[in-house]
């Protein structure tokens, strides 16, 4: 469950960063815009959560560094299992 809420948040950033670039564009005839500033805040909000939320995996032991990675595969399993006689 932590991962997809990894996943929606780092999803969340993005769109956030594409709808400031398009604040940007749209609004640079406009002084008084603020829409560019208030995508940035939201930005900032989400990957603050998104970090508080890798951090709170870490701790709590949900996500973790090392061979337990998904991508080492049998290799890993492998190598810390002893072999049989």
């Amino acid at each position: 469950m932590l991962k997809v809420i990894i996943v929606i948040l780092l999803i969340c950033v993005i769109l956030s960063l594409m709808s400031g670039l398009v604040f940007l564009f749209k609004d640079t005839g406009k002084p008084d815009s603020r829409r560019l500033w208030y995508a940035l805040g939201v930005r900032i909000t989400f990957a603050t959560l998104l970090l508080i939320t890798i951090g709170y995996g870490f701790y709590t032991g949900e996500l973790r560094m090392g061979i337990n990675a998904p991508w080492h595969g049998a290799s890993a399993a492998e190598s810390v299992a002893p072999a049989a006689p």
